[in-house]
């Protein structure tokens, strides 16, 4: 993103800044919404069931995203002894990609209405380049975060896939190596390896399928 400041597109750099934190807000205002639901408050009571972006957004993180291209927003916290149902991480762990999901189709359809409606706001160029940027971040969130390796929500997802032995294997391997290997996949990224362009492209293909107007 730095690379924009650089060549003095303040405008997308700001567009693409806001598309980020709206993005990783609903996304993490998600996992606190059903951890809630299923019987934990530990991120309530943090602040943290909200839609202020203050609450979620790490300023280390989104400076790596300004720096680097990739960053994090801070970590839901969920205490596990609290949940009523033993899936219960499954729907907190999958809420995130969800809701990146549906706010990338909402706002994708909802701007494709205004569009056939004849509504002249759709039709400028700040908001048609806002609306693509926070449906491409969006569908790139939910799919980096579905992979399987150290703290991203597929982590919690996948042992509910799997067999019981394949589970615990998993489990133990990713606490042991999940962390290593998905900062090695972010290396490779940073090294050239076209790993978020891989993502991005997959993101862009499921556009059509999201697209209902």
């Amino acid at each position: 993103m730095v690379s924009l400041l650089l060549r003095g597109e303040v405008l997308l750099f700001l567009l693409l800044a806001s598309a980020l934190i709206v993005s990783l807000t609903f996304h993490e205002y998600a996992h606190a919404a059903v951890a809630k639901l299923s019987g934990d408050r530990t991120a309530e009571l943090a602040g943290r069931l909200t839609l202020n972006p203050l609450a979620h957004v790490d300023p280390l993180g989104l400076l790596m995203v300004v720096l680097v291209g990739f960053g994090y927003a801070r970590p839901v916290p969920v205490d596990l002894r609290n949940l009523r149902s033993p899936r219960a991480d499954l729907w907190i762990a999958a809420a995130g990609p969800i809701v990146n999901l549906l706010l990338a189709a909402v706002v994708w359809n909802g701007f494709l209405a205004l569009r056939g409606a004849g509504v002249r706001f759709a039709f400028l160029p700040g908001p048609e380049t806002f609306v693509a940027l926070l449906v491409r971040v969006n569908l790139l969130l939910m799919l980096f975060n579905l992979i399987p390796l150290g703290p991203l929500d597929g982590h919690y997802i996948l042992p509910h896939l799997l067999p019981e032995a394949a589970a615990r294997w998993y489990r133990y391997h990713n606490a042991r190596y999940g962390a290593y290997a998905l900062l090695g996949l972010i290396l490779l990224s940073v090294a050239g390896v076209p790993v978020f362009r891989f993502l991005m492209g997959i993101g862009d293909r499921l556009v059509p399928l999201i697209t209902f107007v």
